[in-house]
């Protein structure tokens, strides 16, 4: 730590004050004429301007130092160089045509680099591919990325499983600041809406070294949408139609940025019945979701700030079997009523050569859960039936409904980097992450006890780069100390590190391969438990002498790239020390079964195989595969729950662009999901399915601006079957059958 800040104090003498300036234009490779429209952008200054109709750019006002400089244009290859500024020469820049999708800059890692230069392997989707696959919320649009899919509790509830692993083993951020809402329960959703989303990426492996305690089994790094370009405005309204639950999801924003600050402003809401299989309704699936979003930054020669908050507030029915068929909208009894408020602040100041980085937060959750003949008020009748007007209307003549359950926690995080000057073939990053949580309890019930949850991690990261490959390496530690209802106090320790090389085998096959420790801290949920766990039928009882999860995994990811055939594999192998899971212990209390949390040494291992064709000279046409499988197993020779069945996906699709303002796309989809016969102790097996979906849209222009259309149809030969991660499987509840979906956005 002293170290730390003595390296800062060093680094605040030398700061940059003047103002410095770039110019250079970008051409065509083959031809060499000019390129207009070309994205030039300094990811780490968060920057960036366009190339004119001759292909020259500007951009003022750029602290000294070394930075990444991303170019791109649609139909040409994705390119980084390091810049060194100040400098007084003109940049000549070239792109090359290709049929390969441009590239992004990932966030989640600590470099900020292209995929491409990137040591780790990361998954990226954008919010509007996810909506183009006709995904209802945020939770099942994540499930179609590689690897990563979603224990789900009808629509309103979806949880991330990356790998096999999920609940407090997956951390997810969002914001820029990790994400606290009481995640450790099945039945807990994400609590976030796709609204002002830009895109979403994934760790799949341990990513503790970065993030600390509960980034065991990977990381769900959500983006926010950009501020507006420097000295531009513009809005947009729209909106998605669901044929499946008569729902829809509205959404409004507008952002506008001048030579120093930005604002932005987005609220949406939604609201759906009950999903339709193709024999019946699943009664209180329904569910109502109402999000905002605000945002304001401010940017210098060597200063960037932003402060974004969202607000979303949902309520959400928790289904029991099949009842009630109707189309209403409003959650029956059982229900949860949830606010999720979100502070956060990222902060840059630059310094010569170097940078320090401020990540600040908080969140306050408020969860709480209503429950069938539950008695709230001894003053009134309880005998009489409330039937689902009175859900809607508690008026005077009706009791007022008090949760039988309610939490209230609150999470300040922080998160400081020092990106130490560049020397010679190294980046090296310092930083201290740290973490204060408060859990109270309200309701009647106590799901947790209450409790105060201190985190504190100090890390330090280098990346090497070589002529023919880089390496990545880091250590870390962290420190969790837990007080539980005041009167028991534990604590958690844990080093950990991490090392990375990427090379190319050949000018087309790029090799990686990840070496990674990770921990999680048991919960409060495993420490403490002993009561039932409604909606799982479940006596659980906590052991309070519960040691850390420890893992080690090996990653190995091969990519070959061609102008025309992209090809991957991926495989891992991921041990895990101390894995805690739930087993019954043959007794019941009140006629429910007693499970124990317990431990034992276990292990998963998989990975992704998949291919992209795109035939010369039908660049318009791809052909896209893969396959994904996961096993994970305790040392007992018993199987872990919830582990996604093995799955392949086929996509056909095309893509056309019409001038500059047109482009239309379309796409044929089939996924097949294999049988699931390896579960646990407790698990049901599930049957093998196959599901067709399809869809088609573009940007088109109506009276001068961009009109969005996306048309979907998923599942469309109405299959009857039930997903392997579906907490209805018990009762054999069918997801969701046929569902057409429209969705237009209007950008002013």
């Amino acid at each position: 730590m002293k170290t730390i800040l003595y390296l800062l104090c060093l680094s605040m003498a030398p700061i940059a004050m003047g103002q410095n300036n770039i110019t250079g234009i970008v051409t065509d490779a083959e031809t060499g004429e000019g390129l207009p429209f070309v994205n030039i952008y300094f990811p780490q200054l968060e920057k960036g301007t366009t190339t004119d109709f001759d292909g020259n750019f500007n951009i003022e006002n750029l602290p000294s130092g070394s930075y990444s400089l991303v170019y791109s244009f649609v139909g040409y290859g994705t390119k980084s160089m390091n810049l060194v500024i100040p400098t007084t020469d003109t940049i000549s820049l070239t792109l090359s045509s290709s049929a390969i999708e441009m590239e992004a800059v990932i966030i989640s890692t600590p470099f900020h680099k292209l995929q491409s230069d990137n040591v780790m392997k990361v998954e990226r989707q954008t919010i509007k591919e996810l909506k183009a696959s006709g995904a209802v919320t945020l939770g099942e649009g994540i499930s179609n990325i590689a690897g990563v899919e979603g224990v789900s509790t009808g629509l309103g509830i979806t949880k991330p499983v990356i790998r096999g692993l999920s609940s407090n083993r997956v951390l997810v951020y969002t914001q820029g600041v990790r994400l606290e809402n009481q995640q450790f329960g099945d039945e807990h959703g994400l609590g976030l809406s796709d609204a002002g989303v830009e895109s979403v990426e994934v760790i799949k492996g341990p990513a503790s070294l970065l993030y600390g305690s509960d980034a065991l089994g990977g990381v769900l790094y959500i983006n926010p949408e950009k501020f507006a370009h420097q000295n531009s405005s513009n809005a947009d309204f729209g909106g998605t139609y669901f044929t499946n639950t008569q729902g829809y999801s509205t959404n409004a924003g507008y952002k506008a940025s001048g030579e120093a600050f930005k604002v932005l402003f987005r609220g949406s809401v939604t609201e759906h019945a009950d999903y339709n299989t193709a024999d019946y309704r699943v009664t209180n699936t329904r569910f109502k979701e109402q999000n905002f979003k605000a945002g304001l930054g401010y940017q210098s020669t060597n200063f960037k700030t932003d402060f974004r908050y969202n607000v979303n507030h949902s309520k959400i029915g928790i289904p029991e079997g099949i009842g009630e068929q109707s189309t209403n909208k409003t959650p029956l009894l059982p229900y949860q009523e949830l606010t999720n408020h979100i502070f956060s602040s990222r902060s840059t100041v630059f310094f010569n050569n170097s940078k320090l980085e401020f990540n600040l937060g908080y969140i306050y959750n408020n969860r709480n859960e209503f429950e069938d003949e539950h008695d709230h008020d001894h003053d009134h009748d309880h005998e009489e039936d409330h039937d689902e007007h009175e859900d809607e209307h508690h008026d005077e003549e009706h009791e007022t409904l008090h949760p039988a359950l309610q939490m209230k926690l609150k999470t300040a995080n922080y998160d400081v980097k020092y990106h130490l000057p560049i020397l010679g073939k190294f980046e090296t990053i310092v930083g201290v992450q740290g973490m204060n949580q408060v859990n109270t309890n309200y309701g009647e019930e106590e799901l947790i006890p209450n409790a105060v949850t201190n985190d504190f991690g100090i890390l330090a990261m280098s990346h090497i780069h070589f002529e023919k490959f880089d390496i990545q390496l880091g250590a870390r530690y962290d420190n969790r100390w837990l007080q539980i209802d005041n009167n028991i106090n534990k604590t958690f320790n844990s080093f950990n590190g991490a090392f990375g090389v990427k090379t190319n085998l050949t000018e087309n096959i790029t090799a990686r391969l990840n070496l990674a420790t990770g921990f999680r801290a048991p919960n409060l949920a495993e420490l403490t438990s002993d009561g039932v766990h409604h909606g799982t039928n479940r006596y659980e009882i906590g052991n309070i002498d519960l040691n850390n999860e420890q893992n080690f995994q090996t990653d190995l990811a091969l990519e070959f790239k061609s102008e025309h055939i992209e090809f991957f594999v991926n495989g891992f192998y991921n041990h895990v020390n101390d894995y805690i899971y739930l087993s019954p212990n043959g007794t019941s209390i009140n006629n429910t079964p007693v499970y124990n949390y317990v431990q034992d040494n276990s292990a998963l291992y998989g990975g992704e195989i998949g291919l992209h064709f795109h035939p010369h000279p039908l660049d318009w046409l791809h052909y896209e595969s893969s396959f994904e499988t996961v096993t994970g197993k305790l040392d007992s020779g018993d199987y872990l729950p919830l582990i996604p069945a093995n799955s392949i996906n086929n996509t056909i699709r095309v893509e056309f662009d019409y001038k500059e303002e047109t482009n239309m796309y379309a796409f044929v989809k089939l996924k097949s999901v294999f049988s699931q016969d390896n579960v646990s102790t407790f698990e049901t097996a599930t049957g093998s399915y196959n599901l067709l979906s399809a869809g088609f849209g573009g940007n088109i222009k109506v009276f001068n601006n961009d009109l969005s259309i996306i048309i979907s149809g998923t599942n469309l030969t109405d299959k009857t079957y039930v997903n392997h991660l579906s907490r209805l499987k018990p009762d054999g509840i069918f997801n969701m059958g046929r569902n057409f979906s429209l969705g237009l956005t209007y950008s002013l």
